[in-house]
């Protein structure tokens, strides 16, 4: 029975609900629904909801030591970018990320030991570079926090911020 341009109107009564959660599911679906999709579909869709839940994203440790030598911790998820790592996880570095990933300033400048940098899976752009020159205390292993993706390679990766901080964006 192909479904292509039918219509079907399925009742499900609000006591369907348990705990009045607004998740469906296959139980919670009455027969007459089922009987109009086969055996197949309604497989691989039992299961209906208003919102994705989010899968937990592994984490790995990074270590951040500022121009005094105070040192951070924090648990980074894999896949985001180390100036997010710092705002998720409350890390209060003056200036850090003032253009908010945008790739418009150079204030969230990292300096990474050699072989960490060797290690980074992507090199950098020629806008990333751009915006590098303007930064204060630029090294040859400098990359900015905004650009450097967090990978399960990183755990215990130590990454130092410099001690000025360049917002290429001017005043305001």
């Amino acid at each position: 029975m192909a479904l292509v341009g039918r219509v079907f109107r399925c009742v499900v009564p609000k006591f369907a609900f348990p705990s009045s959660s607004p998740v469906l599911t296959a139980l919670a679906l009455p027969n007459s629904c089922n009987r109009y999709f086969s055996k197949s579909w309604t497989e691989t869709y039992k299961r209906f909801s208003s919102s994705i839940p989010k899968q937990k994203k592994e984490t790995v440790s990074v270590h951040f030591t500022d121009s005094e030598g105070n040192q951070y911790s924090a648990n980074a998820k894999v896949g985001d970018n180390l100036l997010d790592v710092i705002i998720e996880n409350d890390i209060e570095i003056d200036g850090f990320g003032a253009c908010e990933g945008t790739l418009a300033c150079s204030t969230c400048h990292l300096i990474f030991k050699q072989a960490d940098y060797d290690k980074l899976p992507e090199t950098p752009t020629d806008e990333e570079l751009d915006m590098l020159d303007l930064a204060y205390g630029l090294t040859d292993t400098s990359r900015l926090g905004c650009q450097v993706i967090v990978t399960k390679d990183m755990e215990g990766l130590q990454v130092s911020v410099p001690a000025g901080v360049s917002d290429a964006r001017g005043p305001s």
